[in-house]
């Protein structure tokens, strides 16, 4: 159990909260967010979380009109992250219809529905979890508490703005520099063959490609210092079993010709290898092969973590539930104000009205009442356990870390599998697993996100039921912006193209066809799970023998599925608190002094990944109206592979989150 935070606005104070700016500027915030991160996810394939810009977006514009308060802004930027999430879930999914030729253009009405009521159902299935994941798991939410940490400090000026406002700009001038200016390298990355002695991959036999990497981000060391070492050391063990294990064991063992990348072409994962030096190779068989280890790992991992938060999910229910009964009773009183979810009737009304179109459309592609009621109930479910998982790893390494897409192959893997179990084959059964996985895309997306807000708000000491409806009302109008924004840039740019490549939907409608047509890694997927039941069986060891260190399962997942070159910026995070509080320790530090330190340090990370979200989603604006990634570049971006200032820059990050820790700034004027 996590210990009783005590919100910044206490319950029993009461401020303007659910104003009429509030919401004209958060809808606004999550259209225009909703639609830079639609391109930019299907140009780079990535998006940017909008939480903390919001955040400072909505303290500007409200501090320019002579207005607003901490739980107003914190308002906005929950309607405006819920945006960006949407976008997430659509642009993974939805682009996969044009690519397999099903569309030629967005469907408005079928984007709408799939978009609107996906997230929506995102919303109402983590409110339950709001209980379960952050007042009983103490669970970091490290976005969540950055943002927080930014309002915290907008509200009150002068104590540690100036760390805030130094730190911001050091993480937007890391990321001009890297993805604006191309300066130096993003991602500093080494690879050779630790057999063979090939230059490059001549035959499915050349070697075994060793690889280490690092993405220089602030946000992600940032990310790591905020989980803490102990988390952090487990993502990236995970991130050391898939790439020095599984990618040189699978070359030397394993049979790239039967690994089929591209059903109709028939092309395969031997073809794709030939030429390739040891870098590129053992990307590639990531992406195609061992990234699966983690879909295996994520599978069981999510399962066991659901039944493990079973009480708590529960509890949450129930105390839905009886909050409602004592509303209706006329004991309102008796529910303090930071825990006032939307009552539980109407989220169960909800979720059954949403459920209602999604049928239909599911009908309208298969034809058949009976396979789209079973597409209906999978969607239900999947949608439920995969927003828990989501959340649960949003609370792990945030939302811009949290690797949905694998949720959304489980997803498609499970439902595609059992649609073929009913019969149904290509055309249409690629096509539906498709549709299940995009509403649950959304879900999940929304989600994380979701979860992420709703722990900032517990720290401001919102009231919840005024954020979820605020998160409903970002996903309605920014649904009704995805459809018109896709199409405009399937218009212009023509989605697949190497201009707008959409990567995470081009793995998914492989996926869906990889089911019914074959060729998917199913070895790996089990591997995955079964190495995923192992650390299950050793942290229960070490939860028995109360040890201090533990082995979360869905973190280990998580490294195993994301890039290696993410996970690494994680661990040195980790190690920088890690450091922190060992010199606490030998200093006997007092209690006082420790809060001091950790405000300080927060304050620290949030400021980079403060600096670092709002410089990514500016530099979406050229990027778009050039179509190019060297929009604003320098000197053509030829020196964009140097790698030392990398490695400079991020020493000097990692200096800053330990010195900034323990600094101890002048009390703001009275």
């Amino acid at each position: 159990m996590s210990e009783r935070v005590e919100p910044y606005i206490p319950a029993s104070k009461t401020l303007p909260e659910l104003t009429v700016g509030v919401v004209i500027l958060g809808c606004l915030l999550s259209v225009i967010l909703a639609g830079a991160n639609a391109y930019l996810g299907m140009f780079a394939g990535l998006t940017v979380s909008a939480s903390v810009p919001a955040a400072v977006i909505s303290m500007g514009i409200f501090r320019l009109i002579g207005r607003g308060n901490i739980l107003q802004n914190n308002l906005v930027q929950t309607a405006a992250a819920s945006g960006e999430g949407l976008a997430a879930g659509v642009i993974f999914t939805l682009p996969a219809l044009v690519l397999l030729g099903v569309w030629a253009r967005f469907s408005y009405v079928e984007t709408l529905l799939i978009a609107g009521f996906g997230g929506i159902l995102g919303v109402l299935f983590t409110i339950p979890l709001r209980r379960a994941l952050i007042i009983d798991q103490p669970l970091q939410f490290p976005e969540g508490v950055a943002t927080a940490e930014v309002l915290k400090v907008g509200a009150e000026g002068g104590g540690g703005v100036g760390v805030l406002v130094g730190t911001a700009i050091v993480g937007a001038v890391g990321k001009l520099g890297v993805t604006g200016l191309k300066l130096w390298a993003e991602t500093v990355r080494f690879a050779g063959w630790l057999t063979g002695g090939a230059k490059t991959a001549a035959a499915t036999k050349a070697g075994a490609p060793f690889y280490v990497g690092l993405n220089a981000s602030p946000a992600l060391l940032s990310v790591g210092y905020i989980v803490g070492f102990n988390v952090a050391a487990v993502i990236f063990a995970g991130a050391a079993v898939n790439r020095w294990i599984g990618v040189p064991l699978f070359s030397l063992l394993g049979d790239p010709a039967s690994v089929i990348l591209d059903p109709d072409k028939h092309t395969t994962l031997a073809d794709a290898m030939t030429g390739l030096n040891a870098l590129d190779c053992a990307d590639l068989i990531h992406r195609a092969v061992t990234r699966y280890l983690g879909v295996g790992g994520m599978l069981v991992g999510g399962v066991w973590s659901l039944f493990k938060l079973r009480k708590s999910l529960l509890g949450g229910v129930t105390a839905g539930l009886e909050a409602y009964k004592k509303r209706r009773a006329g004991n309102s009183e008796a529910v303090l104000r930071t825990e006032h979810d939307m009552p539980m009737n109407i989220i169960l009304i909800l979720v059954a009205v949403s459920v209602i179109p999604l049928f239909f459309i599911f009908n309208h592609f298969v034809d058949s009442i009976g396979i789209s009621a079973v597409m209906a109930i999978v969607m239900v479910i999947a949608g439920f356990l995969f927003s828990a998982v989501a959340s649960y790893m949003a609370g792990l390494v945030g939302s811009s870390n949290n690797p949905v897409s694998g949720i959304t192959i489980s997803t498609i893997l499970v439902a595609a599998l059992l649609l073929l179990g009913l019969g149904l084959k290509s055309p249409a059964g690629p096509v539906a697993a498709i549709l299940i996985g995009g509403v649950v895309c959304c879900a999940a997306a929304i989600g994380g996100d979701n979860l992420q807000d709703l722990k900032c708000g517990q720290l401001v000491g919102a009231t919840p039921w005024k954020q979820q409806v605020m998160q409903i009302l970002g996903v309605v109008v920014a649904a009704f912006a995805m459809g018109p924004v896709l199409n405009l840039l399937n218009d212009a740019y023509h989605i697949g193209s190497p201009g707008l490549s959409a990567p995470q939907a081009n793995l998914m409608g492989t996926v869906a066809k990889g089911v019914f047509a074959g060729g998917l890694p199913w070895l790996f997927i089990g591997i995955g799970a079964a190495i995923a039941a192992v650390v299950i069986a050793i942290d229960a060891g070490l939860e028995a023998k109360k040890a201090s260190f533990r082995i979360p399962v869905m973190a280990f997942a998580v490294g195993v599925y994301l890039p290696f070159d993410l996970n690494v910026p994680i661990l040195l995070g980790g190690v920088i608190a890690h450091f922190v509080n060992r010199a606490l320790d030998k200093r006997g530090a007092s209690a006082e002094r420790r809060q001091e330190v950790e405000r300080m340090g927060l304050l620290a990370a949030a400021g980079f990944i403060t600096g670092e979200a709002l410089m990514g989603i500016g530099l979406a604006v050229p990027v778009a109206v050039k179509h190019s990634e060297n929009a604003v570049a320098l000197f053509s971006g030829k020196y964009s592979d140097l790698w030392v200032p990398s490695l400079v820059f991020v020493a000097i990050v990692m200096a800053l989150l330990y010195r900034l820790a323990f600094w101890q700034p002048r009390a703001a004027p009275k």
